[in-house]
């Protein structure tokens, strides 16, 4: 089974996460059911509006955990080179090091200590050892190099600080416990050294230091800087322009073509310009603006019904290799072009659940090419925000009352209220590699209101599908789909 991960991020927005590997392909498709309550459809929020102002990604190289031997070693090598190879180097070792400790303090938060808390302050003890282990060979390749220096600083300033903020964060997330007092000391007194270590070397000001926002935006804005240059650059390109511009050619030559008809039968039926002929034109032409676009949408979207709409080109952002190509399907769909995957997980809802929807289909192709990384990298990881504030802004307010009698065995005549909210469920099927051999299908729950996402859980177990071998039209199909990138430009 393909490894994903989907969670909540922010307030309004869910992550989309997964792996691909170098030479690999791999199609992901996204259902979103939204209630026909919501209002939401192709006129009040078209798929290039949300594709613009909802969807955004960013692709780089990943590793596994923090567990790579020589994770430093690998780049030491390359410490004496030019100021931008620095730079570029020292900021892929800090991105991979931030992403490292990311997956793995995810997975100590998720350690079910149903004995105690044993699990997991021992692997909060071991990612912590590695994390110092990791910086302290970074910091003993300080630049002599006043221009390295300043880069080397930024990176040590935000790698230290964010250190410490993932420990407090891991600590935070679980209930104390005596027997594991004297290990949540010594966590405390490893952020309590990294503090006291960016206070000496002067890395923040002592007003940055005294307003959280204005430490947080720095850190902020050092993050950035390290992601720039380690973050593949994408080019995105909307597909169909040429065809575009034939269609508004065809619709309006066509349109022209019934207007002159009518012109002319106007004529022959009104000899000479009089009041009434002025009349029965002003009616054609009018008629003629009102149908003009609906007749072009009408036709664009028939002729470009099934095909992509956008194509992305994925380059490494420091040798300008290419990486990859994406394709990117966006449409609303009826619910009888579901596939059968999806349709069974829909119906496991429960019966109050089972409204009428429109479904919005997300769809990401990826070839991914054999050559073009850089030494020591496999994989390349994904990541796909989709922002539900477009969707919230379609969304009724709370209102409303819930009345209940008091404490009615004491025989209290008071009665209390408690205000409601109005909250709407999204169902969302996740299918991966549909269409080929080993297809996977998940459903989600998003429960939102106007504020931000209430819950997102997993409903119910995957569907997993292995089709049969000699089912090789679907794959030679996908396969083509690359194949005819420059003809679809």
């Amino acid at each position: 089974m393909h490894k994903f991960r989907l969670k909540r991020h922010e307030k309004l927005a869910i992550k989309f996460v997964h792996q691909i590997n170098k030479g690999e392909q791999r199609r992901v498709d996204m259902y979103f059911s939204l209630p026909k309550e919501m209002g939401i459809n192709k006129d009040t929020l078209p798929e290039n509006e949300y594709f613009n102002e909802g969807i955004k990604g960013r692709r780089a190289y990943f590793t596994e955990g923090l567990h790579l031997p020589l994770l430093h070693t690998r780049f030491a090598s390359r410490m004496r080179r030019s100021p931008e190879e620095y730079k570029s180097n020292l900021n892929q070792l800090a991105y991979q090091y931030i992403v490292a400790l990311d997956t793995d303090t995810h997975a100590a938060l998720n350690i079910d200590d149903k004995d105690g808390l044993g699990d997991f302050y021992h692997a909060a003890v071991d990612i912590t050892d590695q994390c110092l282990t990791i910086l302290k060979k970074h910091r003993s390749h300080i630049p002599k190099d006043a221009k390295l220096q300043s880069i080397f600083e930024n990176v040590d300033n935000y790698l230290s600080w964010y250190t410490e903020q993932s420990i407090l964060h891991m600590l935070a997330k679980k209930p104390r416990n005596s027997e594991f007092s004297e290990t949540r000391l010594a966590l405390l007194k490893i952020c309590e050294d990294e503090n006291r270590y960016r206070t000496e070397k002067a890395y923040n000001t002592a007003a940055t230091l005294n307003d959280p926002n204005r430490i947080a935006n720095k850190m902020r804005l050092l993050r950035r800087l390290i992601e720039f240059g380690v973050i593949f650059k994408s080019e995105t390109q909307a597909l169909g322009n040429i065809t575009r511009k034939i269609v508004t050619a065809v619709a309006t030559a066509l349109i022209m073509s019934v207007v002159l008809v009518l012109i002319v039968k106007t004529q022959g039926a009104l000899s000479g310009i009089t009041w009434l002929m002025i009349f029965v034109l002003s009616i054609i032409y009018g008629v003629r603006e009102v149908f003009k676009d609906d007749f072009k949408n009408i036709l664009w979207r028939w002729i470009r019904k099934g095909k992509p709409k956008w194509a992305r080109t994925l380059k490494d952002a420091m040798s300008q290799h290419e990486i990859g190509k994406q394709k990117v399907w966006l449409d609303y769909i009826k619910s009888k072009k579901l596939p059968i995957p999806s349709q069974e997980l829909l119906a496991q809802r429960h019966t109050q659940n089972k409204q009428s929807a429109v479904f919005l289909h997300y769809r990401l192709e990826t070839k991914v090419n054999k050559q073009g990384f850089q030494a020591g990298y496999e994989t390349i990881e994904e990541t796909i925000v989709f922002s539900l504030r477009p969707f919230a802004r379609f969304l009724e307010r709370g209102s409303g009352k819930v009345y209940a009698q008091n404490d009615p065995a004491a025989n209290k005549e008071k009665i209390q209220y408690v205000s409601i909210e109005r909250r709407y469920q999204i169902n969302l099927v996740v299918a991966i590699n549909q269409g080929n051999y080993d297809q996977q299908f998940q459903r989600y729950k998003i429960t939102l209101n106007r504020s931000g996402i209430i819950e997102l859980e997993k409903a119910g177990a995957s569907l997993s599908q292995d089709k049969p071998k000699q089912d090789r039209y679907s794959k030679l199909k996908f396969l083509l789909h690359f194949k005819k990138m420059n003809a679809e430009k």
